[in-house]
């Protein structure tokens, strides 16, 4: 795995919270790898919000702004829904 991607997966699985670390973490352990470089920026991105922002927009307590609609973020949020489903 190159260099870029570790940075991204280990900032994915160090997130600060229990939770965030098994979503965001749990999604980019999976996925991190396959990740087309296009969405390498995306995925920084995505991991500069605040987990607090992201549990919400995972939970339905508050709506997704529309910066992260049809974004690598539905990816991570269909693998939350897995996660509930279990």
């Amino acid at each position: 795995m190159d260099v870029r991607r570790k940075r991204i997966l280990y900032r994915a699985t160090h997130r600060g919270t229990k939770e965030s670390d098994a979503v965001v973490g749990g999604y980019f352990r999976q996925n991190v790898a396959d990740l087309p470089d296009e969405l390498l920026d995306e995925a920084d991105e995505l991991l500069d919000v605040a987990d607090a922002d992201l549990m919400d927009w995972f939970m339905g307590r508050a709506p997704v702004p529309a910066r992260w609609v049809g974004s690598l973020f539905d990816d991570v949020l269909t693998f939350y829904q897995g996660l509930v489903r279990r």
